[in-house]
């Protein structure tokens, strides 16, 4: 009997209100993934439990979505996904804020849970990392800032936890990664072009390496046992082996802007700009598969992509706003199946709710410019093994999506 593949969840269930800015990072607390980080261009990070939720206000909205699904019953090998119209659901309940977390001077960037659920790092415009304690809201560590000589000399793009659990043997110029899985170490790489490991029990300043083969802005990081991926703007990805002292190189046609790491580590889902997303083998560095659509781009601003599902879909955002999807304030997400490469699903992402993310922008001409809803950064619960995920971008509103 032939397994039914499982349905990719299209179901806005609960919005992420208070960002008075773009959202440029989310991460979903450790397993079980009861609780969402963002962090906003407007200097802060929030926390939420989008399970708790309260009502949203009545509409008057009207207007319909657009959500595009593949051909059901026998389709052509060259059949294109088609498109259902459907009226406009209710505005959705908005997800409770719990804390808001603010040390940043810029925009926060980037953000990683530890696998304990007690810290998280983050990093920004600021040239900052920052290690905080989730439960006073307070800095633990400061890992470099502008005033340092050992900081990164730029903004920061990616932060990730790496090394043991365990307590830490001693500091030095060679830690090792450990196991992976742990807290003890803070990767970090920025626009200076280079990866830097902290030391999160030690009370030095320095970090404890400094991984600076890249020769453009470091954007994405990912951690396997001893290695560090990197990926970089010079379209390469970085494979640092820190115990043997080895770096492997393999080579894209376009500036790397995200990495999501299978959780086997056999395989890495890379995005680039030249509008493709690769999952690539990490043995022999081969691609196994090429996910691409017609009408998604991904060219000039750095749009994440992940793993979702148990590892059966790969998702993406969109920087091509409001193209056929109905309004022109909708971003879009775009999932396709991992082992055929077809594509899944394009869902709508709508605005939002709440008076303050709707202000007029006013272009130097005078004009209003038009609303342009980017979806640029996507967490999946439970590393891509949960049953939600969510998107935020340029709307300063972060959606949440589930069965």
């Amino acid at each position: 009997m032939t397994q039914r593949s499982p349905k990719f969840p299209t179901r806005p269930v609960a919005q992420l209100l208070g960002s008075n800015g773009p959202v440029h990072a989310l991460a979903y607390s450790a397993s079980p993934g009861t609780y969402i980080l963002t962090g906003s261009a407007d200097r802060s990070i929030r926390l939420y439990n989008p399970s708790s939720t309260t009502p949203a206000p009545p509409s008057s909205s009207n207007h319909t979505n657009t959500i595009t699904t593949p051909p059901t019953t026998n389709p052509p090998l060259n059949a294109t996904p088609t498109q259902v119209k459907t009226q406009a659901p209710p505005p959705l309940p908005t997800g409770k804020q719990i804390q808001t977390y603010t040390s940043h001077a810029y925009a926060v960037l980037t953000l990683a849970v530890s696998p304990s659920n007690a810290h998280f790092c983050s990093g920004g415009g600021d040239r900052a990392v920052l290690l905080w304690d989730v439960a006073t809201a307070q800095t633990v560590r400061r890992f470099g800032s502008a005033s340092t000589a050992h900081s990164h000399a730029g903004r920061v793009n990616a932060v990730c936890f790496a090394g043991s659990s365990s307590p830490s043997s001693g500091g030095g110029g060679g830690a090792g990664l450990g196991t992976g899985g742990g807290d003890s170490l803070v990767v970090s790489g920025g626009l200076d072009c280079t990866v830097r490991v902290w030391d999160v029990r030690a009370g030095g300043a320095r970090p404890v390496q400094v991984l600076s083969e890249a020769r453009d802005s470091v954007t994405a990081l990912a951690v396997e046992g001893e290695v560090i991926l990197a990926g970089s703007v010079d379209g390469r990805v970085r494979g640092y082996d820190v115990r043997m002292g080895r770096c492997v190189t393999d080579v894209f046609p376009g500036s790397v802007t995200s990495l999501c790491l299978a959780r086997d580590g056999r395989t890495v889902l890379v995005g680039t700009l030249d509008s493709k997303i690769r999952l690539m083998d990490r043995r022999d560095g081969s691609c196994l598969r090429t996910y691409a659509a017609e009408g998604w781009r991904n060219e000039e601003l750095r749009v994440q992509s992940v793993l979702g599902g148990g590892e059966r879909f790969v998702v993406a955002g969109d920087e091509m706003t409001g193209t056929g999807t109905g309004t022109g304030d909708e971003g879009r997400v775009w999932a396709w199946d991992l082992l055929t490469g077809k594509l899944v699903a394009t869902i709508p992402v709508p605005w939002g709710s709440g008076s303050e993310n709707r202000k007029k922008a006013i272009g130097r001409d005078g004009k209003e410019k038009e609303r342009k809803n980017v979806v640029s950064c996507i967490a999946w619960k439970e590393g891509g093994f949960g049953d939600q995920f969510c998107v935020g971008g340029t709307s300063g509103v972060v959606t949440v999506f589930g069965q």
